[in-house]
């Protein structure tokens, strides 16, 4: 006797709400949900294509950004999800976030003190809520979420609540972005 094979879709856990990063509109066709680590490669490639997107379908697509970070790979990613989320606190995140991702090879405590500094944010406050974890919960409940949505990667994306397990390149994100705001 055999069992028949079931392919099931992973879907999105958590809904959106209102204390998720979200760049663009509020009410667009499509949300793409992105669950990232600012220190993983893939995902500072991803954010180039991603920002495009937004450019290129501005009023079609918001884009909610969720922590995930890969601590036994990635040691500093921790400390960047807090310091991106010291930094939103101060209404700001999204500032940050480009940084970090622009700058993934400058994670270290210095560089990052540094770049709080550049964008006029203040380095001790935040360096003292990061080294306190003040943000800790708030990157853990990000991660618990990806986990129950099956994220085991970065980055990860969802498109309208359902996992994107097509490429991150420019082409693949237009064009799911493109069929879900057609279905």
């Amino acid at each position: 006797m055999t069992t028949p094979l079931q392919v099931t879709t992973a879907r999105l856990q958590l809904p959106v709400t209102a204390t998720d990063h979200a760049r663009g509109p509020a009410d667009a066709p499509v949300t793409l949900v992105e669950y990232g680590d600012f220190q993983c490669r893939f995902c500072g490639a991803a954010y180039t294509n991603l920002a495009e997107v937004l450019r290129q379908r501005v009023d079609t697509v918001r884009l909610v950004y969720r922590h995930f970070p890969i601590a036994n790979v990635h040691p500093y990613a921790e400390s960047a999800a807090e310091t991106a989320e010291a930094a939103g606190r101060r209404g700001r995140f999204w500032e940050m976030h480009d940084w970090l991702y622009e700058h993934q090879d400058q994670l270290d405590p210095v560089h990052l003190s540094l770049g709080v500094e550049q964008l006029g944010l203040p380095p001790d406050e935040v360096g003292a809520e990061v080294g306190r974890q003040a943000h800790a919960d708030r990157v853990r409940q990000d991660f618990v979420g990806g986990i129950r949505s099956g994220v085991d990667g970065t980055p990860t994306l969802f498109v309208n609540e359902v996992r994107h397990d097509g490429g991150y390149d420019l082409a693949d994100l237009l064009a799911a972005v493109d069929a879900a705001a057609n279905a």
